[in-house]
């Protein structure tokens, strides 16, 4: 991947200056970090340590996706479990030790890198915005089912991923819904923990590869439940049942189970640069190894550029290239 080949003559007046004498009430920064997940609080610490005062426009909910996570046992330096708001506390108190600012409660709205450094941001809060270097970290979404207790019981036996919450499920029975590759592959791995994993999908056969459709019908702790559709997640402390619904008989039944993990895909939210960041067929930004995108100055990571892992832990290792990255691009493009 190729970025453009523009040179830049970067702002370099003091921080003091800058703040002293803002351009027709446009506030100017070295770095702004967009987002405020694993990724972007990592690159925050990292341009932070750099002496960068990178500000970081949270969004309106800080963490991301991991902050609805109950517990998180795999992220690596806690052998205790935590959860998913704890870390990102820890993570945020650690970034503004090294002195980066955070912005709660506000997102960008707006962005032009056509013409490049330094590039403008809006907020919807009013705010605006020049940026020498912006390092983008906007995560993903799953996909919701949108039915009665999806909302109430997330956290409490609602999952979007197995890998973060599968263990908390050992000798339980649990339901999977989809039937593409990221659904079966996830029941694969639930079997490690569960004692029963029911697969519910609205169509007759699966839209997985052949050789993971292969793997989990070989598999006898997974069964399938075809022609269906979940219509309301209930319970009390915790899931107890789903009602299920099939689409082709009508027949509206109850089915027990401790978890429902929901497998229906991931959308990224890079809306906000579409027309400005190159992104591949289902919306992810494009980036090359050293995280940057197609626009000089400006780089990507965490989950809106990578729709394979979708981990903390490599969420954290590319916040820490991005902002390595965009420490070593700034200094290169100082006037």
């Amino acid at each position: 991947m190729s970025s453009n080949s523009l040179s830049f003559t970067l702002n370099t007046s003091t921080r003091a200056e800058q703040e002293a004498a803002p351009s027709g009430g446009v506030q100017h920064e070295r770095v702004i970090i967009i987002g405020s997940g694993p990724a972007g609080l990592t690159a925050a610490l990292y341009t932070a340590r750099a002496n960068l005062h990178p500000l970081v426009i949270a969004g309106h909910e800080l963490g991301g996706q991991v902050s609805l996570t109950y517990e998180i046992e795999n992220y690596p330096g806690f052998p205790q479990a935590l959860t998913g708001q704890e870390l990102v506390e820890q993570m945020k108190a650690q970034a503004e030790r090294f002195g980066a600012r955070l912005k709660l409660y506000s997102a960008v709205t707006e962005v032009d890198f056509a013409d490049g450094s330094p590039f403008r941001l809006k907020t919807d809060d009013g705010g605006e915005y020049l940026a020498d270097a912006v390092i983008v970290t906007v995560g993903a979404t799953a996909r919701r089912l949108n039915v009665p207790g999806e909302k109430e019981f997330t956290g409490r036996g609602v999952s979007y991923c197995a890998t973060c919450d599968g263990f908390f499920f050992r000798d339980q029975d649990v339901i999977v819904v989809g039937g593409g590759d990221s659904a079966i592959e996830e029941a694969l791995f639930l079997t490690k923990f569960a004692r029963r994993v029911d697969v519910v999908h609205r169509r007759d056969q699966l839209r997985a590869g052949a050789t993971l459709q292969k793997r989990a019908q070989a598999n006898e702790k997974i069964h399938f439940i075809w022609d269906t559709v979940v219509e309301e997640i209930s319970g009390e402390d915790k899931v107890r049942a789903v009602r299920l619904r099939n689409v082709k008989t009508g027949e509206v039944r109850e089915h027990p189970t401790d978890g429902v993990f929901i497998f229906v895909g991931h959308d990224p939210n890079s809306d906000l640069f579409q027309g400005q960041l190159e992104r591949d067929e289902y919306g992810y930004v494009i980036t090359d190894r050293l995280m940057r995108t197609n626009i000089e100055g400006v780089f990507a990571a965490g989950e809106v550029q990578d729709r394979i892992y979708r981990q903390v832990a490599t969420s954290v290792g590319q916040g820490t290239a991005a902002a390595m990255s965009a420490e070593r691009w700034l200094a290169e493009h100082e006037a």
